[in-house]
């Protein structure tokens, strides 16, 4: 049986141990958007906390992500597209459903590790969404700027902005991006040639952490597996937790160092072990390095791309925001 013997964060120690931050630095708790001016956050996800939440048929962090984030990709253009020269369509419009992997509805999951340890049989549950790098690569390649690290440490796909050209998902270890078709701002533009969707990932609950609340995740979590707070403190916590069980930690240096650490008594060599690495569900190799290198060629690709195309795509976006802003203006409705 489990037992709980570390100090949990709640929502109002959360705010407590935020504001304190806040408060050294002779400023006051933020009610509303100064929110996110708290400083770099990051979370501790315990693996000898989560349980899995067997007694549910979809884990209560997945469900919670779920339930926020229902709503997120607009109405999918029906057909979509084909696009050209890759007439590649990815659709998961009618498989919303699924939780087992990461797709563009789905922004976490949890994966069961059956892992052997001194003789011992022990399952683990691993909850695996974006890791919210340090200094993510994703956000560095992205040729329109729709990928950023904000202050607060969350990594965020603006969907105003990306054509789903899935740069970020190739130069990120996990695969963690994953693209929906048919949404986005190249309907607008050029559809058959200038990108094919937007990418959607975990955000961290940007909107929640802005309002002083916690990710969704977090706060719904009952094993109390997951933390969030400064990174200082979740990065001296989980180490301190390490120790304590002489167990292992990762996410401190993986890809150059990221927000999310994660902390077990198992070797994360033996948990990567039991994952099958596929399309949605990333592996958990330890070490693994940043992949900035590998953006080089496709940085060089984006730097060369014609001139002719650069301005057709930039008086195209402006064509139709001026449309759209016009029709607000007149009181239609949203653009999708």
């Amino acid at each position: 049986m489990k037992s709980n013997n570390f100090p949990t964060l709640s929502r109002r120690s959360f705010l407590k141990t935020s504001a304190g931050v806040l408060a050294a630095s002779g400023l006051a708790w933020p009610e509303k958007a100064q929110a996110a001016r708290v400083g770099q956050l990051a979370t501790l996800i315990d693996l000898s906390l989560c349980d899995g939440c067997l007694d549910r048929a979809v884990p209560a962090c997945v469900s919670a992500c779920k339930t926020i984030n229902g709503d997120t990709i607009p109405p999918v253009a029906d057909p979509i597209p084909v696009p050209w020269p890759r007439k590649t369509v990815e659709d998961w419009s009618r498989k919303r459903e699924v939780s087992d992997r990461l797709t563009p509805y789905n922004y976490l999951y949890v994966h069961r590790a059956e892992v052997e340890q001194d003789g011992e049989r022990k399952t683990l549950f691993v909850p695996r969404r974006c890791m919210h790098c340090d200094n993510p690569a994703c956000a560095t390649i992205c040729p329109f700027a729709a990928n950023h690290k904000h202050e607060n440490g969350a990594v965020i796909i603006d969907q105003e902005l990306c054509f789903g050209g899935a740069k970020c998902k190739t130069v990120c270890p996990w695969e963690i991006p994953q693209r929906q078709s048919g949404v986005g701002i190249y309907l607008h533009i050029l559809p058959d040639y200038a990108g094919n969707g937007v990418m959607y990932k975990c955000d961290l609950c940007n909107d929640r952490l802005v309002r002083g609340k916690q990710p969704a995740c977090i706060e719904a979590c009952p094993q109390k597996a997951m933390l969030i707070g400064p990174r200082d403190e979740m990065l001296a916590e989980a180490e301190r937790r390490a120790r304590q069980m002489k167990g292992h930690l990762y996410g401190k240096d993986e890809n150059g160092g990221t927000s999310t650490f994660y902390i077990s008594p198992v070797s994360f060599d033996r948990i990567n072990a039991t994952i099958k690495k596929g399309p949605g569900r990333p592996d958990m190799k330890p070490g693994v390095k940043r992949q900035m290198a590998g953006t080089d060629p496709l940085g060089k690709a984006v730097l060369t791309a014609p001139a002719i195309g650069i301005v057709a795509g930039a008086a195209g976006a402006l064509k139709w925001l001026a449309g759209r802003k016009s029709k607000l203006a007149e009181g239609g409705k949203k653009d999708v």
